[in-house]
């Protein structure tokens, strides 16, 4: 995400410190490679032009504080900018608080609609709330299915009425069923095509007009760059739309449909997709990712993460067991692995911490291949030798290597990662409960 802007922005950031403080030409210079940095992220070039004037307005004059560099300085202010550009306070979700919420998705055919009406209506059900699917796409017998069988998925219902119905019957039929069956929230799939056109867009006001949603939220492809924020112009002229959900966006590398939607729609990105999996949809932090793009990493979604991911029974068990057996087997590794995995790509979890991100292409590589290969061989050992790596001789190496579709290097390389593990867990439960219990959860932050 933001990969070549973050690259370009620090080296503009590298070339002004240690100077002794901000210069006109200085500046000057700065927003230059700002400038064309951002260009070639695609963003828009009217929200290009005011963002650097807003920038060089308010470094020209001030002074370099003794605490601050003026790389500091600059970073300081086009961060601060960067979050307004991208909306300033998080948008959270309209939320009805007498009754049923309509959410309608709308956005072009292949922008991930459906499978973000999926990951909304997971989000909610975690949330503990009672969501329902609605499928208003009746062009596309292969997207009403889709929606069924991503429902059955996360075990939340699918409203449909096949494909002779017209789209508003079914979305007010939906919303009627939803209310008298009580229903905390209605998500809304419909049907989009590969362009704008006068009749989808009749479509969508008809049925706005029936159901009166709560949400108009607009699918948009960040892949698609400035594409995607045109699209986003177009429907809110027609529809009004409430927000935006950016889907794909942790595929981006350039970021230009982030850094321009709310600034040239007035409508904020509220939401986005950062991965594959149904539970991929966080809330839109524009000051985080600010922090992002600037290469400051992002901890507090990274804690969040985190926290979702706890197993907390779990976590108790592998306290207790650390401090009364002070070691570790491989299925604590396996089930550290799996909290991992829980919290997203290993890419996405680098680039979350300050200071990591940018050494991606200096030696420092997320290897996930090394995750799925331990995962891997992990798996293939009995009960018995994950409860206890010591029986594991070198017929069952090669047992296991077999199974796993590894080497028998793989496997004692393993072991050997666990062994180290151990010896360190001894040195730190040998040290006091409670002291011991803090330096266990710098250990494990995942499990503890």
């Amino acid at each position: 995400m933001f990969e070549s802007l973050t690259e370009k922005l620090q080296n503009t950031f590298r070339k002004i410190r240690g100077q002794g403080r901000l210069t006109e030409k200085n500046i000057n210079d700065a927003l230059r490679e700002v400038r064309l940095a951002l260009l070639e992220a695609d963003v828009n070039y009217k929200v290009v032009r005011d963002f650097i004037g807003r920038v060089k307005e308010k470094a020209i004059g001030q002074e370099v504080m003794r605490s601050l560099t003026p790389d500091m300085l600059i970073m300081k202010i086009i961060n601060d900018e960067l979050t307004q550009l991208m909306g300033g306070e998080v948008e959270r979700l309209r939320v009805n608080p007498n009754g049923t919420t309509v959410i309608m998705l709308v956005g072009l055919q292949g922008s991930g609609k459906t499978t973000a009406a999926a990951k909304l209506a997971k989000r909610f059900k975690s949330e503990g709330k009672r969501p329902l699917l609605v499928a208003a796409d009746v062009y596309r017998p292969a997207a009403i299915k889709q929606l069924q069988v991503l429902g059955d998925q996360i075990d939340v219902p699918t409203f449909s009425m096949g494909t002779a119905t017209k789209p508003e019957d079914i979305c007010e039929a939906a919303v009627r069923h939803a209310r008298n069956n009580g229903y905390d929230f209605v998500i809304i799939d419909t049907a989009g095509r590969l362009h704008i056109n006068e009749e989808l867009m009749q479509e969508l006001e008809r049925i706005k007009g029936r159901i009166e949603p709560h949400e108009i939220l607009l699918v948009a492809d960040a892949m698609t760059g400035q594409d995607a924020v045109n699209v986003a112009k177009e429907f809110d002229e027609r529809l009004d739309i409430t927000g935006v959900i950016l889907t794909k966006l942790d595929g981006d590398a350039r970021g230009g449909a982030a850094l321009s939607i709310k600034a040239v729609t007035g409508k904020p990105i509220k939401l986005a997709g950062v991965g594959e999996k149904l539970d991929a949809l966080e809330e839109f932090h524009p000051d985080r990712m600010a922090s992002r793009i600037l290469g400051r990493g992002d901890l507090l979604t990274l804690v969040e993460k985190a926290e979702r991911a706890i197993d907390e029974e779990k976590a108790k068990q592998l306290e207790k067991k650390l401090i009364e057996k002070r070691e570790l087997d491989f299925e604590d590794m396996l089930e550290q692995i799996k909290q991992i995995k829980k919290m997203g790509t290993l890419d996405q979890l680098i680039d979350m911490i300050p200071g990591l991100g940018k050494l991606k292409g200096k030696g420092l590589q997320a290897d996930e291949e090394q995750l799925k290969k331990a995962e891997a061989i992990i798996n293939s050992m009995t009960p018995e030798e994950r409860r206890n790596y010591r029986i594991i001789n070198g017929s069952r190496k090669l047992r296991i290597a077999r199974g796993s579709g590894t080497s028998v290097r793989d496997v004692n390389r393993l072991i050997q990662q666990l062994i180290q593990t151990n010896k360190l867990v001894k040195q730190l439960t040998g040290v006091g409960s409670k002291k011991a219990r803090r330096k266990m959860k710098n250990l494990f932050p995942f499990t503890m």
